[in-house]
């Protein structure tokens, strides 16, 4: 086993990441046609991500990683997003769950990390399965859907509902497997984000989970940990989600400039730039995306104030920063509808990259974590005295 301690990684700015992301972006653009068709991100892909550091960013830094503030990840995933959504959609996925090692026993880290620091991990956080506490940790069955990602994970994060002696579900938990331990089963079928991967796992029969590799998802408390693991685990994922959808909508807008810069009317000859119906659904669709933007700088600036005078973030305040991070894609969905209708026939094309930046924005924004639906009920019932929703939050808080 490699010494952690001797893993020791130049760290590099923010905007050196972000300057490597933006360079990439041109060639992702490129191949976004070719994820999409093999519904898969390539290995090479992949290890590009690697190479630039983008793993490294929410890593632990005694496992070689840079253990920077998550918004740094959100901001070169909004780049990544300009150029191939599924490629950047993969590097989200994969690439938030190094921050989960922050909140989680040493060991859980040792048994992934111990010999290559760069080990990917997928998930599937809904919890599909059957979970039994046993002595020493859990015995878990089932199929766990949407594994964004999967074919390049050597582990995979598996939501779990943990119950007391009635049944009653008291906590919800992900747990860590090796890959050894489940089967990708390829059955990911969809308009719109198909390079993603995103299969199912089934995993073998009564699979043993030590209890070093679990950790709750609603457990929320003050710890020595540093900094960057002490935001809570919700917002951290859904809020990683809404920033690479700003990419994608970022995207829309880069091509429908591009496109309507050089496009004449069918009847007039004249230069579509002219009609103030394309300026207009323009400008409001780039207002849509600056303010979903100003939007998560926001919500994030505030978290990070209240941890870095080492305060909670309250129940009230993540419920409306889970309600800020889905009302960015809903504004993404809105900006993008907004440009199509401007393309008329030629946005149905397959060959127009705009159309499929829409399928994705499409399905990207119907992710669980963009429900700005829910989510507003969620925060106007405790706003109004209710209690939260169960197993969002801990009981000890709620009390």
């Amino acid at each position: 086993m490699i010494n952690p301690d001797v893993r020791t990684h130049t760290i590099p700015t923010e905007a050196e990441l972000l300057a490597r992301a933006r360079a990439m972006v041109p060639a992702l653009r490129a191949r976004a046609e070719e994820v999409e068709k093999a519904r898969r991100v390539p290995a090479d892909i992949v290890q590009s991500f690697k190479d630039a550091g983008f793993f490294r960013i929410l890593q632990p830094k005694r496992w070689g990683g840079y253990e920077m503030n998550p918004i740094v990840f959100m901001h070169v995933l909004s780049e990544l997003g300009r150029g191939c959504s599924s490629s950047a959609w993969v590097m989200m996925i994969l690439g938030v769950h190094n921050w989960e090692f922050g909140l989680m026993d040493p060991q859980a880290a040792a048994d992934v990390w111990g010999e290559d620091d760069q080990a990917v991990i997928a998930s599937s956080y809904p919890p599909t399965g059957t979970l039994q506490e046993v002595e020493g940790g859990y015995i878990l069955n089932g199929r766990w859907p949407t594994s964004s990602g999967t074919d390049h994970g050597t582990w995979a994060f598996l939501g779990a509902l943990k119950k007391d002696a009635s049944g009653k579900p008291v906590d919800r938990i992900a747990l860590l497997v090796p890959s050894t331990d489940y089967e990708v089963v390829d059955d990911w079928f969809v308009f719109g984000l198909s390079g993603t991967g995103s299969k199912s796992l089934q995993l073998k029969k009564d699979v043993f989970v030590p209890k070093h590799r679990a950790h709750s998802m609603v457990d929320y408390k003050l710890s020595d940990r540093p900094k960057p693991y002490l935001y809570p685990f919700n917002m951290v994922f859904y809020t990683s989600v809404s920033s690479v959808i700003l990419g994608f909508a970022q995207a829309g807008i880069d091509v429908f400039i591009e496109q309507m810069s050089v496009r004449r009317d069918n009847g007039t000859g004249q230069l579509a730039a002219l009609s103030p119906y394309v300026k207009d659904r323009l400008g409001n669709a780039v207002a849509k995306v600056r303010s979903a933007r100003a939007r998560l700088e926001q919500m994030m600036a505030e978290a990070e104030a209240k941890i870095e005078s080492g305060e909670l973030i309250t129940i009230p305040d993540r419920m409306a920063y889970m309600l800020d991070g889905a009302r960015i894609g809903r504004e993404c969905e809105e900006a993008m509808l907004l440009l199509f209708k401007c393309t008329s026939a030629r946005g149905c094309y397959l060959n127009n990259p705009l159309q499929r930046i829409l399928r994705d924005v499409l399905v990207a924004a119907n992710h669980i974590t963009q429900d700005a639906d829910n989510n507003a009920g969620f925060l106007g019932g405790v706003l109004l005295g209710q209690e939260p929703p169960p197993l969002m939050y801990s009981r000890q808080e709620i009390v």
